[in-house]
């Protein structure tokens, strides 16, 4: 089974966002083919987490784990020393009070 590349799941994932009204903007644009992907959730009240993906042995598949979670500033400055050491590293936000980033619905961990 091939893998889809990282502009093309990104492309979709903002689209599914915004299906269900929920901002996103890509803050920083990584390689098209091979990317990773970090996605940032800002609840707009002063706190966010960060999710990266990665490979599960146990199950064989990708899945999407907390990177940081606490003061927007702490997970900005997590997601910053990422990019520092990917420079191919692509950054979603997303910006929902609810706290809706939807990465757990089926279809987004590939």
């Amino acid at each position: 089974m091939s893998r889809l590349t990282a502009r093309f799941w990104v492309d979709a994932y903002l689209r599914r966002l915004s299906l269900h009204d929920i901002p996103a903007f890509v803050t920083a644009h990584g390689d098209d083919t091979a990317g990773a992907i970090l996605v940032k959730l800002a609840t707009l009240d002063g706190r966010a987490s960060a999710f990266a993906r990665e490979w599960d042995m146990m199950s064989d598949t990708r899945r999407w784990v907390p990177l940081a979670d606490g003061p927007e500033a702490e997970v900005d400055a997590a997601i910053t020393r990422q990019k520092r050491f990917d420079p191919d590293l692509w950054v979603i936000e997303v910006e929902d009070r609810k706290g809706r980033h939807l990465l757990d619905e089926d279809g987004l961990s590939s």
